[in-house]
């Protein structure tokens, strides 16, 4: 699985590089990303749900007043 680091990436450059990704990407393999930028929750459910991606995990946690983000995506 293909993992892609986007700490500290800010809007839109994590969306700009998961949805190179998954362009490249053959059907069934996934992708796992990890964010701290908090519209990557929209950015990537909205990805997912108009381009028929599969959101295959989706978390944050929070520590010391910030969050990370995580998820697991999959090119049908």
């Amino acid at each position: 699985m293909k993992k892609i680091n986007a700490v500290g990436l800010r809007c839109p450059e994590p969306l700009m590089i998961v949805r190179r990704e998954l362009r490249n990407m053959s059907p069934g393999e996934a992708i796992a990303i990890t964010a701290d930028d908090p519209s990557t929750e929209r950015d990537f459910d909205l990805l997912c749900r108009n381009l028929g991606y599969v959101m295959e995990e989706h978390k944050a946690e929070s520590a010391d007043n910030s969050a990370l983000y995580f998820f697991v995506i999959r090119k049908p």
